[in-house]
C-alpha cells in the first residue's frame, strides 16, 4: 500500500504582516505621514527567501518621505507609527508591492516580499505631543 505525505504550503500573503522586532525603550515620536526618514532595508522574495535589493550592501539609509508615494503601500503602510532606532519584519502581499508588473527582472509578477527594515532617521515635520 502506497502512503501519501501530505505537506502543509504556507499560503501567500494577501494582507500586510507588522512583525516589530526591536522597539526602542525611548520612544517619544512615531513617524507619520509628511516625516522625512531614512531607512535601512533588505528585500528579500517570500517564495524563495533570495535577497534582491539592501542598503546594508551600499552603506547608505534610503531616504523616504512617508506619504508621498515614493515607495511601494506596504512601505507606506508598514513604516506608519515606526521610532528612530525600530526594527521590524514587513511581509508584504504582491497587491500592496509591484502587482502583476512585478519590476524588473528582479521580482517576478505577482511577488510577494519580505522587507527588514530599520527607521535609522526620523525627522518629523509637524509639531505632535510627545508619546
Amino acid at each position: 500500500m502506497l502512503a501519501l505525505a501530505v505537506v502543509a504550503e504556507e499560503a501567500t500573503p494577501a494582507e500586510l504582516q507588522i512583525d516589530r522586532t526591536y522597539v526602542p525603550d525611548n520612544c517619544k515620536v512615531t513617524a507619520q505621514n509628511g516625516d522625512r526618514l531614512q531607512v535601512h532595508y533588505t528585500g528579500k522574495l517570500w517564495t524563495n527567501g533570495n535577497k534582491f535589493d539592501s542598503s546594508l550592501d551600499r552603506g547608505q539609509p534610503l531616504p523616504v518621505t512617508l506619504g508621498a508615494r515614493q515607495v511601494i503601500t506596504g512601505w507606506e503602510e508598514g513604516l506608519q507609527g515606526m521610532c528612530q532606532g525600530e526594527k521590524r519584519t514587513l511581509t508584504i502581499p504582491s497587491t500592496k508591492a509591484y502587482g502583476s508588473r512585478g519590476f524588473g527582472n528582479v521580482i517576478p509578477p505577482n511577488s510577494a516580499l519580505v522587507f527588514d527594515v530599520e527607521l535609522v532617521k526620523l525627522d518629523a515635520q509637524s509639531p505632535r505631543e510627545e508619546l
